[in-house]
């Protein structure tokens, strides 16, 4: 269930979310257009996409603007950024959400498979933040929310390249946070735990596997994208506004 919380500053803010489309990015394009923000996003899941604006165009009135770009193409994800700033005005909300886990060994990596990881996990982090941070500038504020993972806090050793690179982005937070607070941008992560999305469900959860690991959550029930809108919303408001360079887990409290 998405939050009920409204948060004033949010309504008509500018606001862009990589992998939008689906899983938790579609929970959270929903979460902005419910706050009255002008939502853009960027996806490849074509149909997904075009279905989700038409859900949310009757639903709330507020349809969001989808734009087909790959990510791993940074001149295409440029382009993109400066789409949605032509549509809603400059991006003063950020969301760093796409991704790809992927399972994968040590044994079996190749360096075209470990930099082709690397390209959807942790590059398109650091480029659209580079397309969007001149306009936050010029606006006097801004907020980055980037997606990490608890993956690699938890010593999961099936996805090696995966986990370098969701531990990159803590890295890239706190960095950026340090450099770009002088100009009223603040940086910020979460850390999701086991959300299980139709692609999880579909891929990842055998056997037992999810019933024991809910078991060691300190609250025990099945984790939702919705879970992770709250959390990104109050990072993106004013509500955080002394809040930077910091990386928020939710995971139920396994950490």
């Amino acid at each position: 269930m998405l939050p009920s919380v409204r948060f004033a500053d949010l309504e008509g803010a500018s606001v862009l979310i990589t992998g939008g489309g689906s899983g938790i990015g579609a929970a959270l394009t929903e979460g902005f257009c419910r706050q009255g923000s002008k939502v853009a996003f960027i996806d490849i899941a074509d149909a997904e996409s075009r279905a989700l604006c038409d859900r949310l165009e009757a639903g709330t009135r507020n349809r969001p603007l989808y734009i087909n770009a790959d990510l791993r193409n940074i001149d295409a994800l440029r382009a993109a950024v400066q789409k949605a700033a032509a549509a809603h005005g400059p991006v003063t909300v950020l969301v760093n959400d796409a991704a790809r886990d992927d399972r994968h060994t040590l044994e079996d990596m190749t360096p075209e498979a470990w930099d082709a990881n690397q390209a959807i996990n942790i590059r398109p982090h650091a480029f659209t933040a580079q397309a969007v941070v001149d306009g936050m500038k010029a606006a006097g504020k801004g907020s980055i929310v980037n997606f990490t993972s608890t993956s690699f806090m938890l010593n999961i050793g099936d996805m090696p390249a995966y986990t370098a690179a969701k531990a990159a982005v803590i890295g890239l937070t706190k960095g950026l946070a340090g450099r770009y607070g002088q100009f009223g941008i603040r940086v910020n992560a979460i850390a999701p735990g086991w959300v299980i999305t139709e692609r999880q469900r579909k891929l990842w959860v055998k056997g037992d596997q999810l019933e024991k690991h809910i078991e060691r959550q300190a609250i025990p029930r099945e984790m939702a994208a919705d879970d992770m809108v709250g959390p990104c919303l109050f990072l993106a408001s004013d509500a955080a506004s002394m809040l930077t360079a910091q990386t928020l887990i939710v995971d139920g409290g396994i950490l």
